[in-house]
């Protein structure tokens, strides 16, 4: 831990920060006592954060300002069994939920790729060049929304989406059962996952149970949020404190998965409306749902629309405040970092990559 002391007093600096953006997006700043406790939030109320603040303990504080990623919320009726995330990872890769049988989940969301396809805009049905840029399912299952523009409320409902769209998969869904239903091996399969017939919503809950696999939550960050303060380097832990302080990154990519679950304009100059698309509202014109930083580095292109190459580009357009779209939240100021912190900004997020979750290729079940 010697190696660290240096950052102490650097990091004694950090205890009021802006720690999240609610849906007017006014900035709230939050102070934080010895015990761990909010003393003031946005609404004047005193809430109980989830790590406490230890005089004794040097990183204490910068710990404080973050959240362990915990366990996932599974719902009641879709629990995971080894049956349910067995057949719901056949799916994944089986191209016959396609309406040619060219393409299956895992042709966009591919393992080798931080379960995204490295484009800039998804290649869907027929060739066709989408209109955004493939998310990945890392970590997937803690979020409360789904799609850039949150237009689904559940994995299981998400997962069906991208099959009966018209540009991705392209398969209508009661024929997909009907097809399914022929396949002696599925039939089995859903018995056992289920005890109950191939449906559409059978469909949904299985390819969503295994989904909810797909987690990144060993990083050398969970080590040292867990007290083991040589898992990062003296870089990652000045990164990992302007991320909280000055960069201000914090401000949206929050909680657990590094996600407020909300959405803003960042400024990208670009026709597509994102949120406004599901709300209507037109302080949701092109807002885009934040994404969690787990698995970051495994993922790229960056953004919407596929648009920044590289996490250090990324970097460089938060640094200047985003572009100049006429919604852009005023969230998005310039940061003027110098050049060896936006270095140790990109090695703390390099620190939250972790290992991409291997997953062995099934056999598919043969008619």
């Amino acid at each position: 831990m010697l190696k660290h002391m240096k950052l102490i007093t650097a990091l004694s600096v950090t205890s009021v920060l802006l720690l999240a953006c609610g849906d007017t997006e006014n900035t709230a700043t939050k102070e934080f006592d010895n015990s761990g406790t909010d003393v003031t939030n946005e609404q004047g109320e005193e809430t109980v954060h989830s790590n406490a603040h230890d005089d004794n303990d040097p990183f204490s504080e910068l710990i404080s300002l973050f959240q362990p990623l915990g366990d996932m919320e599974i719902p009641e009726d879709n629990p995971m069994t080894e049956e349910t995330i067995e057949l719901g990872k056949t799916l994944f890769f089986d191209p016959r939920l396609s309406g040619d049988n060219s393409l299956s989940c895992a042709s966009c969301h591919i393992p080798a790729l931080g379960y995204g396809d490295g484009k800039p805009l998804f290649e869907g049905f027929d060739g066709v060049e989408g209109p955004r840029n493939t998310p990945t399912i890392i970590n997937s299952g803690y979020y409360t929304s789904l799609f850039w523009d949150g237009r689904a409320d559940s994995l299981e409902s998400q997962a069906l989406g991208p099959i009966e769209s018209e540009i991705e998969m392209n398969q209508d869904l009661d024929e997909l059962v009907v097809q399914l239903s022929e396949i002696a091996g599925y039939v089995e399969k859903f018995e056992n996952a289920f005890n109950d017939d191939i449906t559409v919503e059978n469909i949904g809950k299985a390819l969503a149970a295994f989904q909810r696999t797909i987690v990144i939550d060993d990083t050398p960050f969970d080590a040292f949020l867990a007290g083991d303060y040589d898992a990062l380097t003296e870089e990652e832990i000045k990164g990992m404190a302007l991320f909280a302080g000055e960069a201000s990154c914090i401000t949206c990519h929050t909680g657990p998965n590094l996600s407020d679950d909300n959405f803003h304009n960042i400024g990208m100059e670009t026709d597509d409306k994102g949120r406004y698309d599901v709300t209507g509202e037109d302080a949701d014109i092109g807002a885009f749902r934040t994404p969690g930083l787990y698995g970051i580095d495994h993922r790229g292109p960056y953004m919407h629309n596929g648009s920044i190459e590289t996490l250090e580009d990324v970097i460089d357009y938060y640094d200047r405040g985003g572009d100049d779209h006429p919604n852009k939240s005023a969230l998005m100021q310039e940061l003027n970092l110098t050049n060896d912190e936006k270095e140790a900004l990109h090695a703390f997020l390099l620190a939250l990559s972790g290992e991409s979750p291997h997953v062995d290729v099934p056999p598919l079940p043969d008619y």
